[in-house]
């Protein structure tokens, strides 16, 4: 498994000049369920591949796991009751270890996600910060602004399957003092693509992800923020709009939230106090009033 691209049959049509058919590549949707020991809790559209990061991270972001002891196992199976039906590797069945949370009847019937909005596990901004295991707010990191308004283009450079299909949103995690790009994931959803990286994370034995950031191809939805802080990223980076509640739950929780993060500016929403801001980038009065005379 693991085919993220498939092949298709278009037209394309130049408005008034021309048409003609042609084979379209398109990133891959398809359904995955998560079970845990055998029992149904959760479904997810997903692109194919690293589906067991996908459910640790997704386990981690809804507070039932916090380090790899806690997630023993996983296996894909086949289809509904496992008797025997083809294994579609849609279906992936997780085994909890000690200190994890047990999920309950009332998860099970929470957790429905699509690739478009993901899950909100939490029914407020209180319930995150009383759930999560890490201090964020604690995290000592400190960035670069310049470092960090070029994290989009190395984002972009190693999106593969974006640039063969135009259709995947990604995550990476990047190491705020050495620079370094640790992970990076691509999923047609934008919470998918942030699970399987911190899921990866949690298999590598490296959470909290103190001394982070999260940079992601698209908005800052109040879930991003919410895996961010569930996972102890210190800072998130959107290539795009945080919602107002997204900016809510980092200004609560400590997290620094930059959004518009394009060429060489960006937005600092919540906690600026981790970026230092580079003297060629600051103009000061002095330099205001000799641009002002000089036209």
């Amino acid at each position: 498994m693991g085919r993220i691209t498939t092949r298709r049959p278009v037209l394309r049509i130049a408005a008034g000049q021309s048409s003609d058919r042609r084979a379209d590549t398109l990133a891959v949707e398809e359904p995955l369920e998560i079970r845990i020991g055998g029992a149904p809790l959760a479904v997810t559209m997903r692109t194919p591949g690293h589906d067991v990061e996908l459910a640790a991270g997704f386990l981690v972001s809804e507070g039932m796991i916090g380090g790899a002891g806690e997630f023993r196992s996983a296996i894909h199976c086949g289809g509904p009751g496992s008797g025997g039906d083809e294994n579609t590797y849609n279906v992936l069945d997780v085994t909890l270890g000690e200190g994890a949370r047990m999920p309950t009847a009332d998860d099970a019937r929470r957790f429905y996600t699509t690739s478009s909005c993901g899950v909100c596990g939490k029914a407020s901004i209180d319930a995150v910060s009383t759930v999560s295991r890490f201090d964020v707010a604690g995290d000592p990191l400190e960035i670069d602004d310049r470092w960090i308004t070029g994290l989009p283009d190395r984002l972009r450079a190693g999106q593969e399957a974006f640039r063969k299909t135009g259709g995947l949103h990604a995550a990476a995690l990047f190491d705020g003092s050495t620079g370094e790009m640790l992970v990076l994931r691509e999923d047609v959803g934008r919470h998918n693509a942030v699970d399987k990286a911190v899921g990866w994370a949690l298999l590598s034995g490296r959470l909290p992800l103190g001394g982070t950031v999260l940079q992601v191809s698209g908005r800052a939805s109040f879930e991003l923020v919410q895996k961010a802080v569930m996972a102890g990223i210190p800072v998130l980076s959107a290539v795009s709009a945080p919602s107002s509640l997204a900016v809510e739950l980092a200004e609560s929780s400590g997290l620094t939230l930059a959004g518009f993060v394009r060429g060489q500016t960006m937005n600092v929403y919540a906690h600026a106090q981790r970026i230092r801001i580079t003297r060629s980038s600051v103009r000061s009065a002095a330099d205001e009033e000799a641009m002002i005379d000089e036209h």
